[in-house]
């Protein structure tokens, strides 16, 4: 983060705090939006048939051991349930950089030093613009129809504080009061009160734009939490008492309280064992997976091979939030940030995409890409950008619509009074049609004012 502005790091560090319920708040600046999920209590579940360790916010009265019958009826309800991921590019991603404008003079005018103009990738949809080279994987999705790219989203009069934009992203409207985030009205609407793993921070903290009102959502460190133990028992022993206990599920329904809450672990654990054994003897993290994914230090990959696996198995997923590798707060070096970090993202979405593809689960699941806002368009004295204003969002998967929606007009039609990117395309017009074409949901019940919103054809 040595390349990064303080008010990054506070924002961070903040949005950390309010996650990690009890941990305690930083100060921070008067007028400040509070992050969404402030005040949401924290309760810890083990779905013991998985041994899934969850922190479980929101849960209300409801009692904890009842999420875990919740959860297989969620399952058993709804399979084919479609999934979208929300993927945050933290920091403000140089959108002039990763779509690059190579061909417009003013963009090697405002850019003497970082300008990609000999070695972009072309993008097959406007020949004035390039693909960063540490971008390729995207390039390669986008050939195949798989990419819709938005290369200029954002909003009017854009605020460029870390914190505060981030904030209207995540709660899907520029009011700073907000506690719910947009992904959480969603559910508070169309999910369930005893199924916490429809909302699934994979971060191990709270997402705020998971935050609900109502709903049960969770956080979970990764995949690799899953196991199925025993006090004492373990090897050969423990696969046969789990074989014996399996046929104790014919019990459900029966009258008799307590063979039927065993009746329903054993369903589960008879249901999952087999789904889930890869877990926890992954080898690099890669959960059982066809494909090979990155193998990073940081532990980003394997958590999107999980993610997969999760799915795989069966869970009942419906919004799932997590932050990219990167740190793209690019104040200075921003070549070489920027590159390590769109590296190893992009490596990794191409690598979810196949495993989704090879485990047919690929029309079930899109992936939006986001950040909080884009770099300004002329670089700064230190090799690096700073703050601007619209930036790139991106939604990979095989019925994203797979072509460009907005449009990227030469610059010197397209910077505001301060040299900024402005927006041709507001992001709340891409939430909007997201819950309506993706989720099938009426979008006013999470966004608001979303009759006012144009509707984009992002979905096939």
């Amino acid at each position: 983060m040595s390349g990064c502005c303080n008010e990054f790091s506070r924002s961070s560090l903040l949005h950390q705090a309010v996650a990690e319920a009890g941990a305690g708040l930083p100060a921070i600046e008067a007028g400040m939006p509070v992050p969404a999920g402030t005040g949401l209590d924290r309760r810890s579940l083990l779905l013991r048939s998985a041994g899934v360790a969850l922190a479980v916010y929101g849960a209300g009265a409801l009692r904890l051991p009842l999420f875990e019958e919740g959860v297989l009826e969620a399952a058993e309800a709804a399979p084919n349930q479609p999934v979208l991921v929300s993927l945050f590019l933290d920091g403000g991603a140089d959108s002039l950089s990763l779509l690059a404008p190579v061909d417009d003079s003013d963009y090697r005018r405002l850019r003497p030093k970082l300008a990609l103009v000999d070695s972009g990738l072309a993008f097959t949809e406007d020949p004035r613009l390039r693909w960063h080279p540490s971008a390729a994987p995207l390039r390669t999705l986008h050939l195949e129809g798989k990419l819709t790219v938005l290369p200029t989203v954002g909003y009017t009069d854009a605020d460029q504080s870390h914190f505060t934009s981030r904030h209207y992203w995540e709660v899907g409207t520029t009011n700073a009061g907000l506690r719910t985030g947009w992904l959480g009205r969603y559910l508070d609407r169309a999910g369930r009160r005893d199924n916490p793993l429809q909302g699934l921070s994979l971060d191990g903290e709270l997402a705020p734009p998971l935050a609900t009102a109502k709903a049960p959502v969770a956080a979970l460190r990764g995949a690799d939490q899953y196991r199925f133990s025993a006090p004492g028992v373990w090897g050969d022993v423990e696969r046969e008492m789990l074989e014996t206990i399996a046929p104790l599920g014919n019990a459900r329904g029966t009258r008799d309280k307590s063979l039927a809450a065993l009746a329903n672990t054993s369903t589960q654990v008879a249901r999952l064992r087999g789904q889930l054994a890869a877990f926890g003897g992954s080898q690099g993290g890669n959960f059982g997976s066809p494909i090979a994914y990155p193998t990073h230090r940081s532990g980003f990959p394997q958590r999107l091979a999980g993610l997969a696996a999760m799915l795989a198995a069966g869970l009942p997923l419906r919004c799932v939030a997590l932050r990219a590798y990167g740190m793209y707060d690019t104040h200075a070096d921003q070549p070489e940030a920027l590159s390590q970090g769109l590296k190893l993202t992009t490596e990794t979405l191409l690598a979810f995409q196949r495993d989704l593809e090879a485990r047919g689960l690929a029309d079930r699941v899109l992936t939006l890409v986001w950040s909080e806002f884009g770099r300004r368009a002329e670089e700064n004295g230190s090799q690096g950008t700073d703050h601007g204003a619209a930036g790139i969002a991106l939604l990979m998967g095989a019925r994203a619509r797979g072509q460009m929606v907005g449009e990227f007009p030469r610059l010197r039609d397209a910077l505001d009074r301060s040299g900024n990117l402005k927006a041709t395309v507001d992001y709340r017009s891409m939430y909007t049609s997201l819950l309506e074409q993706w989720f099938d949901f009426d979008a006013a019940g999470a966004i608001p004012n979303a009759k006012a919103y144009r509707r984009l054809q992002l979905v096939k």
